[in-house]
């Protein structure tokens, strides 16, 4: 099946964003970050690594059980049906998606990535204030508020994040785009390279580890931010600690944008593709 100009148009756009996305040029600032990040990781015994890659695998499959089952999660695949049908009404499923244009799935996805992104920006904002209750859910929150924009992308374009194929793509699509920015492209790679491979569109038959020492650097720039917000804690404007509250926000939301503007090039192609067979 051939492109419809408009797709071709969206596909030209899609290469415009990889080729500016994956030139990556780090800052000096970046290259000693990264450097520093990596002699952490260097010291860190190769045994404590590992269960900590098994542990926060664990933990995503808890989180990601915890979106599926929850109401809120129920109440967001019946809000995308329903805008679905405004442009279609044979929308019953979510695989049905499938059959609106990519400009009409993109319209529906950008309005719950715009609520995703306000979300984290609040989540940012409290933890900002510095308390410690705050603080200590912040790494936790952020994550299921980008797993789930990740899996909510991944459902607006027609693959339901209930098979355990689809979960587990979706897994991998946050993984890759919270690596570093120069494992990002090798991850984009393998990510076209997988959907293409596969045989069984229910049953998953790739490698089901998503973390691993590249990933490593994500929990330890939240680590960081943590540490950036406590001091900036003490820095009060009429009471209220406003730079650390600005950003924990800031932060927050420049990472949620990065991530669902990755899933969302990621599963517009991936919709693409399989239009054109």
């Amino acid at each position: 099946m051939s492109w419809t100009p408009r797709e071709e148009k969206v596909w030209q756009d899609i290469e415009n964003w990889e080729a500016r996305y994956f030139t990556y040029e780090p800052t000096d600032f970046e290259m000693t970050y990264e450097r520093w990040i990596n002699g952490q990781l260097e010291r860190m015994n190769p045994g404590v690594i590992e269960k900590l890659n098994q542990a926060i695998d664990t933990s995503l499959f808890h989180i990601h059980s915890f979106i599926q089952n929850s109401r809120q999660q129920m109440d967001l695949r019946q809000r995308l049906l329903t805008g679905a049908r405004t442009f279609r009404e044979d929308i019953e499923t979510i695989e049905d998606m499938k059959r609106c244009t990519v400009d009409q799935l993109a319209f529906i996805a950008e309005q719950q990535i715009a609520r995703n992104r306000l979300l984290s920006l609040a989540q940012g904002g409290l933890s900002g204030t510095g308390g410690l209750l705050f603080l200590g859910v912040d790494i936790p929150a952020l994550i299921t508020i980008q797993v789930r924009s990740v899996q909510y992308i991944a459902m607006n374009y027609g693959y339901d994040i209930d098979r355990p194929s689809e979960m587990m793509m979706s897994l991998k699509v946050f993984h890759a785009a919270t690596q570093p920015k120069r494992y990002q492209a090798e991850s984009w790679r393998q990510l076209l390279e997988e959907i293409q491979r596969e045989r069984d569109p229910l049953f998953y038959e790739g490698d089901d580890t998503v973390a691993d020492l590249s990933w490593m650097s994500y929990p330890l720039k939240q680590g960081i931010k943590g540490m950036a917000i406590m001091l900036l804690r003490k820095k009060i404007v009429q009471g209220i600690p406003l730079f650390g509250i600005a950003f924990g926000a800031g932060m927050n939301y420049q990472q949620t944008r990065t991530i669902t503007e990755f899933a969302h090039k990621f599963y517009q192609k991936r919709f693409l593709l399989e239009k054109r067979g």
